[in-house]
């Protein structure tokens, strides 16, 4: 893309995408393309405070969510060059507090989210603290050391788990005797003069330039900030000039080898030899048949993407101040316009709740404009129908690819394991009533439902806190747990609840096998 005449094309097209975020009263986003380390186009959108009228900027700083997981990996990274650890390493050697469970994990694993270790923020969640509470660093670490099973043999599977890169950042204080920041400006952002760029403990922090963050309501927009305090997993704040500065880092090296990164874009390999997309805190991708490298954040009130298409040398960096900028999907839109690509042709997925056969995993496929959507506890995403092997969810975190079978199941592929989804029916009935007394006592959680075999009321309590939620009945030995705001505004369940012969198991995006026993 060379002519003035293609420039001027390709940014009134971006600048489409954006449109919706141009009007007033608008929160925004921050947009740069990057061609051969020359940019090529840069752009903001909306208003960083609506409050005060302030515009976004380049130099507007704002939450980039866990695109902060590529720069903890980085710094552990350097740690291991310097012999101060290995990736090799159990967990415990470094972190006594964390469990010891099923199985050995290392950091390795931890770093690429194949550890098993369950989610520790919907760990909090479901033992009955909001993420909108106060909660502390402690917190954080008894959530972890309360675990009491793995969602997974490690090794065997990729799930996005915030708690892996919790302890990581842990074990860099560790080690270093400094806070995360002080490493963090000594090793990387300082000299890179990425001075904007650091971890911000807390929402609601003093920060000049730092904007506020939305989300959007039926009634309009307010602001949203978690009451936890973040970690290395997701509490970085930059701006769009410092992360166009990390994203040619990665390129041509100037903190940090060229072999280091190297590995954080290698994925990880299951242990049936199929090959994920998740490395080492950066994600790999084909899309249209180029490799994209990159990362995604996602925060109260923000979204962000990053990506590099490393063959292509096109880099693309978007930020947003809100949580209704879809950055994953508008970063490929944005690589659309430049390669040209031709939009693929839909695949006929019938709208409808699909449940795993013999598991507890559900989706929909919901018709958006006559077309098919996809919809999980996650979220709402649309699908890339280019993809490989059929349908892909537009997810910057997702190894789920499905396609239509003729007797109107769907075939899917998770981390290389092939699955049959069935339809459910719409108005299901349990086989029974799920009203009891049930008890977590590892975790120390107590549980209470009544209601009748269609719907019921799920009261939870723990020492954390607590949480009230209506269940309903999605299939003879399965509960829908309905949403709260912890989980994403507008989404159908957070949880399914899956009937055991003692009692039943929570199961979530990011929590498998939460067990509960009648009481």
């Amino acid at each position: 893309m060379t002519s003035s005449r293609s420039l001027a094309d390709f940014a009134e097209r971006v600048d489409a995408l954006f449109n919706e975020f141009s009007g007033p009263e608008m929160p925004g986003a921050v947009v740069a393309v990057t061609e051969n380390g020359r940019e090529i186009f840069a752009n903001a959108y909306g208003l960083a405070n609506i409050n005060d009228d302030v515009p976004m900027g380049r130099k507007t700083i704002i939450r980039i969510g866990s695109q902060s997981k590529q720069f903890t990996v980085l710094l552990i990274l350097m740690l291991e060059a310097e012999g101060k650890l290995s990736l090799e390493d159990e967990v415990q050697k470094h972190l006594p507090y964390v469990p010891r469970l099923e199985y050995p994990v290392t950091l390795r694993q931890l770093a690429s989210n194949t550890s098993g270790y369950r989610d520790y923020l919907e760990g909090m969640i479901f033992g009955g603290l909001s993420l909108f509470a106060p909660s502390g660093r402690q917190t954080a670490r008894d959530v972890v050391a309360r675990q009491d099973a793995l969602n997974f043999k490690p090794g065997s599977a990729m799930m996005y788990s915030n708690s892996g890169f919790f302890m990581l950042f842990d074990i860099i204080e560790q080690i270093e005797g400094a806070t995360f920041n002080e490493v963090l400006r000594k090793r990387i952002t300082g000299p890179l003069g990425m001075y904007d760029t650091s971890l911000m403990l807390r929402d609601g922090s003093v920060m000049k330039r730092l904007a506020a963050h939305y989300t959007k309501q039926a009634d309009g927009w307010m602001t949203l900030g978690w009451g936890m305090e973040y970690g290395g997993g997701g509490g970085i704040v930059s701006t769009l000039d410092d992360m166009v500065v990390w994203q040619q880092n990665l390129i041509e090296p100037m903190v940090g080898t060229t072999e280091m990164y190297r590995r954080m874009a290698t994925p990880c390999v299951f242990d049936n030899g199929a090959t994920g997309f998740y490395g080492l805190g950066l994600v790999t991708d084909v899309y249209r048949g180029r490799r994209a490298v990159g990362h995604g954040g996602h925060v109260a009130g923000g979204l962000s993407h990053s990506t590099r298409f490393i063959d292509d040398r096109l880099g693309i960096v978007i930020i947003a101040n809100n949580d209704q900028v879809a950055a994953f999907a508008l970063a490929r839109r944005i690589a659309d316009i430049y390669f040209g690509n031709a939009v693929p042709a839909s695949i006929e997925l019938a709208p409808g709740r699909y449940r795993q056969e013999g598991g507890p995993d559900v989706f929909e496929i919901i018709a958006k404009n006559g077309v098919p959507t996809f919809l999980d506890s996650s979220g709402v995403s649309g699908f890339d129908f280019g993809h490989p092997g059929g349908a892909k969810p537009e997810l910057g975190i997702t190894d789920l690819v499905v396609s239509p079978r003729p007797d109107g199941k769907v075939d899917g592929t998770f981390c290389g394991m092939p699955r049959v989804y069935a339809r459910l029916a719409a108005d299901a009935r349990a086989a029974a009533p799920l009203a009891g007394r049930y008890a977590n006592t590892a975790q120390g959680i107590e549980v209470d439902i009544d209601g009748d075999a269609q719907r019921g009321m799920f009261r939870l309590r723990s020492d954390l806190g607590a949480m009230n939620a209506p269940i309903v009945a999605a299939d003879s030995d399965l509960w829908f747990l309905q949403p709260d705001t912890d989980m994403g505004l507008g989404l159908t369940w957070n949880a399914t609840l899956s009937v055991t012969a003692g009692g039943f198991e929570i199961n979530s995006d990011r929590i498998k096998k939460l067990r509960f026993t009648r009481a």
